[in-house]
């Protein structure tokens, strides 16, 4: 819902707006300046104030798992008090995830994790992102007189990679088998679980199409309705397939009986997958890449995903005195978006499926190029010559989660299944929707992420880590589409600027920029974009923005999910995070 600031002051003096930002109003528009209206729009926005740290820090000796929903913190939790490693808390946490959201992710979507390993003191990363079918080729979309892959149905699929990446994980770096790790999981599908109140509503928002498919509506509706907040919800199917993969590993999914069900949906649907697909996937071991900023080091996943954007964003912005700018201060919040068109734009150029091809990723993450980069920003006005971005890309529905342990080994961990329920489709009776990942793809053959048989889509979520002086300092991440590099970026800065504690700097007021170029290739308008702030951005620096030609927006929802556990070697304690507009929790013993 949005209104125009003179609509906005006749509902506020008539009472019909929640000065909270409640029911009624979920965003205010705010176009360029020069309206006495508008100024009092943003006035009012003051009311709103500076969000207080939602919640203390959560401190523990021995380990910690945070996510975004308790329960699932909880099972994690309970790996590591049996004696379970940080690797062993991260699959389980993720299962049970699988299970209690749904729409975010699941076994039938893919997962990124980075993982620091105490003993041997080395960093490894995980992409275990599915690929195309062979079958499905550009001419073929363009056949069905398409300009574009759908989001929804059959040709928006890739092959899910989420369980393989747990077997794999497991087999380097656990000490339990995918058999216990899956055990609590198969409990709460098959006996049930109170839904959360956040759950509950993104839930309510896919209701229409999962009707559409009955398969999805058997599954994940209770009488033809989503669940509400506090309804128990079970979901027997996925219980029977977990315990499948649990009795029969992941050959199972990718050589068996699930990977037939998937096949025999998609011939019925005019999908594209072949057995083939299933039995040629793999995930792949890569190396993190790295940037500094202010003496730390900042990790994250090479392409096909898009973390480096964060890197490219930290270094432009490390060449200036932000700290002296002030948090929220139009002076920084300028910059970042600025430095945000920049990184985005290269991802709109680079991003890709690197097999194949040669990617300029260290070049894109060097300190000179950020130099270059630098001396494009105009410090007085919004840039608007940089492409706008594809409306696709402001979808995400993903969860992180983080697991630090006693002998202090780290799992950064994402998984997604990108729209809420991905492709809406879920095949047959195995309890869980398949991914829409397959729609990011570009259908430009001239460009690196162009759709082509048994290739990775880009990919926008990433697990991200920090270490200082060789060691992990911060395992974190925040998910939500194209806010994940700017969420990366924005939580650093509140920390190694701002001075933040790690709860703090997830909970201070977020801004998000949308209007950048986009991985598909489609033309996109060049009017700058659009900044939604949320409500404890400071009126004054909504001012501000506008004068330098920015379009503000102040809005509710959009500004990811934040996760974050801080490792204090020299207490031995580890303070954990958890996002404050999510239903996580962080617990630890």
């Amino acid at each position: 819902m949005q209104f125009r600031p003179d609509e906005i002051m006749r509902r506020l003096f008539t009472g019909l707006i929640v000065v909270a930002f409640g029911s009624v109003c979920d965003e205010v528009i705010m176009e360029p300046i020069d309206s006495a209206g508008q100024l009092a729009a943003a006035e009012y926005v003051r009311s709103a104030g500076e969000p207080h740290q939602t919640r203390s820090v959560v401190v523990a000796e021995n380990g910690i798992v945070a996510t975004s929903q308790p329960l699932a913190a909880q099972v994690g939790l309970e790996i590591l008090r049996a004696g379970g490693n940080a690797m062993d808390a991260a699959v389980a946490t993720s299962a049970m995830m699988g299970v209690v959201e749904p729409m975010s992710c699941g076994i039938g979507g893919d997962l990124f994790a980075i993982y620091w390993d105490a003993e041997s003191g080395t960093m490894s990363g995980l992409n275990a992102s599915g690929r195309s079918p062979y079958r499905l080729k550009v001419e073929v979309i363009r056949a069905a007189g398409l300009d574009q892959i759908p989001i929804t149905g059959p040709l928006s699929w890739s092959v899910p990679g989420c369980v393989d990446g747990w077997s794999v994980l497991l087999e380097r770096f656990g000490t339990r088998s995918l058999a216990e790790v899956l055990e609590p999981s198969i409990k709460y599908a098959q006996n049930g679980f109170p839904v959360s109140e956040v759950i509950a509503r993104s839930w309510q928002h896919s209701t229409t199409q999962l009707r559409r498919w009955p398969d999805s509506a058997e599954t994940y509706l209770m009488h033809g309705n989503a669940p509400r907040g506090g309804q128990v919800f079970r979901n027997p199917r996925l219980a029977k397939t977990y315990q499948s993969i649990a009795d029969q590993g992941r050959d199972v999914f990718y050589r068996g009986e699930i990977a037939r069900k998937i096949v025999a949906l998609s011939e019925k649907h005019g999908g594209f997958f072949g057995l083939r697909d299933f039995e040629d996937h793999r995930s792949d071991w890569v190396d993190p890449v790295s940037a500094s900023y202010r003496g730390y080091d900042v990790w994250e996943l090479p392409p096909n995903g898009q973390g480096i954007a964060a890197l490219e964003i930290l270094n432009i912005l490390e060449g200036y005195d932000i700290s002296s700018l002030g948090r929220h201060s139009a002076e920084y919040l300028h910059l970042f978006i600025e430095a945000k068109k920049l990184a985005f734009a290269d991802r709109a150029r680079f991003y890709a499926d690197p097999a194949g091809q040669d990617l300029p990723v260290r070049d894109l993450i060097s300190k000179q190029y950020a130099t270059r980069q630098r001396a494009r920003i105009d410090p007085k006005r919004a840039a608007t010559d940089v492409p706008a971005g594809d409306p696709k890309l402001e979808h995400g529905d993903t969860i992180y989660l983080t697991v630090v342990d006693k002998d202090r080994n780290a799992c950064s961990l994402i998984q997604s299944l990108y729209y809420g329920f991905g492709s809406q489709v879920t095949p047959g009776d195995v309890g869980f929707a398949l991914q829409n990942r397959g729609a990011l793809f570009s259908l430009d053959e001239q460009h690196p992420n162009c759709l082509a048989p048994h290739k990775r889509p880009f990919h926008t979520i990433i697990p991200a880590m920090v270490t200082r002086e060789g060691e992990p300092w911060l395992v974190f991440g925040l998910m939500g589409g194209d806010m994940q590099p700017q969420g990366h970026a924005q939580v650093l800065v509140n920390m190694l600027d701002f001075d933040m504690n790690v709860q703090a700097a997830g909970d201070a007021a977020r801004i998000r920029h949308a209007g950048s170029a986009t991985p598909t290739g489609i033309p996109m308008d060049r009017d700058g974009g659009t900044v939604s702030v949320e409500p404890g951005i400071p009126a004054t620096a909504v001012r501000d923005l506008l004068k330098r030609g920015h379009r503000v927006v102040y809005s509710q929802d959009g500004f990811g999910g934040y996760q974050a556990i801080q490792i204090d070697k020299e207490q031995g304690v580890l303070h954990g995070a958890t996002e404050s507009r999510k239903d996580g929790t962080a617990v630890g013993y």
